[in-house]
Formats: C-alpha cells, sequence, structure tokens
C-alpha cells in the first residue's frame, strides 16, 4: 500500500472516529434541548472554530467564490441536513442502527454519483462487482437494524 493511500486511509478512519462522538455527544444535546438548538451548537461551535482559522490565515482562497459553481454552495444546507438527521434519529434509534442507515444511503447514493458524473464527479461506472457489493450491504442493513 502506498504512503499517500495511507494517508488518506487515515484521514478518512479519524472521520468516520469524529463523525460517531460527534453523534453521541449531539444525541445527548439532542435529548437535553431538542434538535434544533443540538444543530445550532454544533453548527454554531464549528462556525466559530473555522472562522477563527481563516481569520488567522487571512482568508485563505475566498477571494476566488465567484469561480466555483453555484450550486456547491448548497453544501452548507446539506451539511445542516446531515447534522439534523444525526442529532434526531442517533438518540432515537441507537448508534448502530442510525449510522448503518446513513452510511448504506451514502454508498447508494455515491455509487449513483459516480457512475453518472454528476455534480462533478469523476465517472467510475457500476459493474455487477459494485452492484453485488451494494445488495450484500442492503443484506447487512437489514440484518443490523432488525429487531
Amino acid at each position: 500500500m502506498s504512503s499517500n493511500l495511507l494517508l488518506l486511509s487515515g484521514v478518512a478512519v479519524i472521520g468516520g472516529i469524529a463523525v460517531a462522538l460527534q453523534a453521541q455527544l449531539m444525541a445527548l444535546l439532542d435529548r437535553g434541548m431538542g434538535t434544533l438548538e443540538s444543530v445550532f451548537i454544533t453548527y454554531g461551535g464549528g462556525g466559530l472554530l473555522i472562522g477563527l482559522t481563516m481569520l488567522f490565515l487571512r482568508g485563505g482562497n475566498l477571494s476566488i467564490w465567484h469561480t466555483i459553481p453555484w450550486y456547491a454552495y448548497l453544501s452548507g444546507a446539506a451539511g445542516l441536513i446531515i447534522v439534523a438527521s444525526i442529532g434526531f434519529s442517533v438518540p432515537r434509534l441507537g448508534l448502530v442502527t442510525a449510522f448503518t442507515l446513513l452510511i448504506a444511503a451514502q454508498f447508494i447514493v455515491g455509487a449513483l454519483l459516480d457512475h453518472f458524473g454528476l455534480l462533478g464527479a469523476e465517472v467510475r461506472e457500476l459493474d455487477l462487482r459494485k452492484i453485488a457489493g451494494m445488495l450484500i450491504m442492503l443484506l447487512g442493513v437489514w440484518l443490523t437494524v432488525r429487531n
């Protein structure tokens, strides 16, 4: 395995750990205050931290904002939906069930985005192996979420 792939994989694993920890912390906020308040605190705290980082870096590359496709700016709204769905579903379904459903949906939508090259994704066509993998994953989802 190349060191670049190892580094990228490590970053992805760290992100996965952070998502699980964030979800459980948001579940605590959701149970105590409610979903909207949980999302506000999560996004507000994250916004404050990244805002301070951008200030420290003197704005980064924000000056080229006008060169980015308009629909890319919907990522903030999508992020709110992600955070709200995590904050709402985890305290009601539990971490494993909520994340099993969230991740399965991510894989399927991601495969479709890649297959059709939607929203700027590099085209990676679906083949029988990937379709079989998704079907096996859906079986795993069913086995994981059923009571």
